[in-house]
């Protein structure tokens, strides 16, 4: 006989892929320890995912966003989690498309609206420690660094060709860079073939690169903004080929992105043999 067990649903932003559980009404029990979230999210024995999200009850929003990286450590925010959030939530009938929510997360409480045609569409929390010239010593390929903590720190590198980039040898030993204290992503970005921008990341949390990365998409859009190469944000073009839209708007000298993206149930099932 099957083992019975939890329901959950799998995720996909852009690439960033995540296991959600909806625990507004049942708790998610033994589900957010940390070595039941390394085995859900281990690829090949597992779910397979970037992280995992519980969805929870909350006073000062609608839904509460609990994510955990896929090493069980706690995440103050993940812009594709939050995208994917936003539209598991009106798919259980949290909200109607078109009617704005909100969503409680470590880093805030960030508004949201899942359009009809276009998807899922979230504030981000306001930009701090942003930082147009990082002072990182550059090696060859790079040109400039940038800093700016996006709920979550992040390191971008301007680059010649992305395609070239180690992204785990360079991206690991910046990820841990004395200079940061908690730690920070590294982004890597260029102006593509295309002329767009293409941005790849080392996730911190995950320790690899990973597909896609909503915050590092915003930092990424922001400090290139600082640089004057792409004025008021625009779209990012992530490691999956797939495009996050991000609008950057100062107010008062305080910068308020905005993200919107991708957001897609791959699959729903029930947790078994993990």
């Amino acid at each position: 006989m099957i083992p019975a067990g939890r329901e959950f649903f799998k995720m996909s932003g852009s690439g960033n892929d995540f296991v959600f559980v909806d625990a507004r009404e049942v708790p998610p029990g033994a589900l957010d320890r940390v070595e039941a979230i390394q085995r859900i999210c281990a690829r090949g024995t597992g779910v397979g995912a970037d992280g995992i999200v519980f969805l929870e009850p909350s006073s000062a929003a609608s839904v509460l966003l609990r994510y955990l990286n896929s090493d069980g450590s706690v995440a103050a925010l993940c812009g594709n989690a939050t995208l994917c959030t936003a539209r598991l939530f009106v798919e259980l009938g949290g909200a109607a498309p078109g009617e704005p929510f909100t969503i409680e997360t470590a880093a805030g409480v960030l508004g949201a609206v899942v359009h009809a045609k276009t998807g899922p569409e979230i504030d981000m929390p306001t930009v701090d420690g942003l930082t147009p010239d990082a002072g990182t010593r550059l090696i060859a390929g790079e040109t400039r660094s940038g800093f700016a903590q996006v709920g979550i720190p992040h390191l971008v590198l301007l680059c010649d060709d992305l395609e070239a980039v180690d992204v785990v040898g360079r991206g690991r030993p910046l990820r841990f860079d004395p200079a940061y204290a908690q730690g920070t992503n590294v982004d890597f970005v260029a102006r593509g073939p295309d002329g767009r921008w293409h941005m790849r990341t080392y996730e911190r949390g995950v320790e690899g690169e990973t597909l896609a990365c909503g915050t590092g998409a915003v930092a990424s859009a922001v400090i290139l903004d600082r640089w004057g190469l792409a004025p008021n944000g625009g779209t990012i073009v992530t490691r999956s080929g797939k495009e996050l839209r991000i609008q950057i708007r100062t107010d008062g000298g305080v910068i308020r992105p905005r993200l919107a993206g991708e957001a897609r149930i791959v699959y729903r099932g029930y947790l078994a043999e993990v």
